[in-house]
């Protein structure tokens, strides 16, 4: 698989995905948090996650695992302190 070459669209996704997790601890509640973005955001998260071929050294090293649930609704987020649930305002 080839990587799609970085581009202002996946460092903006990037971006959201380091502003998810810092915000995350503090709405956790027994190992989940929900974070809400704007469509906007939240599909610039998707794409960045799912459809630029983004390759994982550069996401944030905090996720280990990432994926779509509630019928492609919601972004899933796994830490090694919590499971994140993105989702669009």
């Amino acid at each position: 698989m080839q990587n799609v070459p970085q581009n202002l669209h996946r460092i903006q996704g990037v971006n959201h995905l380091n502003k998810v997790l810092d915000y995350a601890p503090l709405v956790e509640d027994e190992g989940r948090a929900t974070v809400h973005l704007s469509p906007e955001d939240w599909h610039v998260v998707m794409d960045t996650l799912f459809h630029m071929k983004t390759p994982k050294e550069e996401l944030p090293d905090a996720i280990s695992e990432f994926e779509l649930t509630n019928d492609g609704r919601t972004i899933q987020l796994t830490t090694s302190d919590m499971v994140i649930d993105v989702e669009q305002i």
